[in-house]
């Protein structure tokens, strides 16, 4: 039984993407399924994502008259991938949202410490009137989350949300401490963290499965 959702937890539940993410999970699901399923569900969750941004109206021509239509403003919006899992959901966010801008932090977490250490930053310039999606598929001990989201807020941007597959309770709470504005979007809560700071049941390691790598 997953774990009820803390109020700073925005739980997807479409059927679609639970079904996706259960297939994920298979031991057997290969390297080559695991991708396709990783960008289709990135797909379906950046509607409930983006189901809050903001609407104007700009005058267009049908083919039969004019008319004032509801556009959003994907420039306004940027994607910030948690390399190197995050750019899987990168990947579907961005078949969804081809006009937002890009961007890319790089963290480790030390395998000792299970601290994270940034490698790589790098984030569109003038983000005050930005909305951010930070992208990455595990929120496990939640440092590295919290870790990133403190980088993305140093350009003081408009509004961060973070999204990701699975997270742990432990993660939810540490991220949570950190950040209690950011809210977090997954599909499911799943039960604990092992000692070597794995989600279980979890899926495995995200990057090694979508990558073939170990």
């Amino acid at each position: 039984m997953a774990a009820a959702a803390p109020s700073n937890v925005h739980l997807i539940d479409h059927p679609l993407i639970l079904h996706k993410l259960t297939v994920m999970r298979r031991r057997e699901t290969t390297t080559r399924e695991f991708r396709q399923l990783l960008r289709e569900l990135s797909m379906l969750m950046a509607y409930e994502v983006t189901r809050d941004m903001a609407i104007t109206l700009e005058t267009i021509e049908t083919p039969i008259a004019a008319m004032q239509a509801p556009v959003i403003d994907g420039k306004k919006l940027v994607f910030i991938s948690v390399l190197r899992a995050g750019t899987g959901m990168l990947d579907g966010m961005l078949e969804t949202v081809p006009a937002a801008r890009v961007g890319h932090i790089g963290l480790y977490r030390d395998p000792e410490t299970l601290q994270p250490v940034e490698y790589y930053f790098k984030i569109p310039k003038e983000m005050a009137d930005r909305d951010v999606v930070v992208v990455d598929p595990m929120l496990a001990t939640g440092n590295s989350a919290a870790a990133a989201v403190q980088r993305i807020k140093e350009a003081g941007p408009r509004s961060i949300k973070f999204v990701c597959l699975l997270a742990a309770p432990e993660g939810i709470a540490t991220f949570g401490a950190a950040h209690p504005d950011v809210p977090i979007y997954t599909p499911a809560i799943d039960e604990r963290l092992n000692d070597h700071g794995y989600i279980v049941p979890g899926l495995g390691d995200a990057g090694d499965r979508m990558y073939g790598t170990r």
